[in-house]
């Protein structure tokens, strides 16, 4: 599904990162974990198409990154670490302005029942009056809204309560397994990856979280 060939990124002369090569397969959940500043929010940004690389390929259901650009977006899924939406707007009116911007053609009646997979219940409630769990399903609805099939989250249940991140994480097994998602994981929560991802993708030159994966019984694999 997702294939990354020979990627590097550089800032003028400082390497982010060099030549990672991997892949991820329909409806798999895949954790990216490393230290900060090793590259993974980078990473991540490119496969969204929100940062270009310095060299490398990417191949997204065999759609070119370079050649195909709107073929490969309409297929992305990206999920912030900040949350991305009008606090002044409902939950009804902010479903309904990001249908306007989606891809694909949305109900009101579908954008309410998207919501309702995830348990988030309230409709016509102003963002601003919702919890940080509430807005978080929010922010992870709206970006569902085109049915994508590759689902990219960074740090999305930063902050949370306990409840609401069992909820989402219900929710993200249940596009993998159900509906073929795949699904790349960012997280510093070492139980949200263990319990959530399939295997994980270790980034950068610290060994503390492939160390510590691997002891928990997480298969993980090591990017330059």
């Amino acid at each position: 599904m997702l294939k990354i060939q020979s990627l590097a990124k550089s800032y003028g002369t400082k390497e982010v990162f060099t030549n990672i090569n991997c892949h991820v397969k329909h409806g798999e959940i895949i954790g990216l974990v490393g230290e900060n500043g090793a590259g993974k929010s980078t990473l991540l940004h490119i496969i969204a198409t929100l940062q270009k690389q310095s060299a490398g390929k990417l191949f997204l259901n065999d759609y070119d990154y370079k050649r195909q650009m709107k073929q490969v977006r309409q297929q992305i899924g990206f999920v912030p670490q900040e949350v991305s939406l009008w606090e002044h707007l409902t939950v009804k009116e902010n479903m309904e302005f990001f249908e306007k911007l989606s891809w694909k053609r949305k109900t009101s009646e579908d954008l309410r029942q998207l919501c309702l997979e995830m348990e988030l219940e309230q409709w016509k409630e102003q963002v601003s009056t919702l919890s940080g769990g509430t807005k978080r399903k929010l922010n992870l609805a709206v970006s569902l809204i085109h049915d994508p099939q590759l689902l990219l989250l960074d740090e999305p249940t930063v902050g949370i309560d306990l409840k609401s991140k069992q909820e989402i994480a219900h929710y993200l097994k249940m596009l993998a397994h159900e509906r073929q998602v795949a699904i790349i994981y960012i997280s510093h929560d070492m139980d949200e990856i263990i319990n959530l991802c399939d295997y994980t993708y270790c980034l950068g030159e610290d060994s503390f979280y492939e160390t510590f994966l691997q002891q928990h019984g997480q298969k993980v694999i090591k990017l330059t």
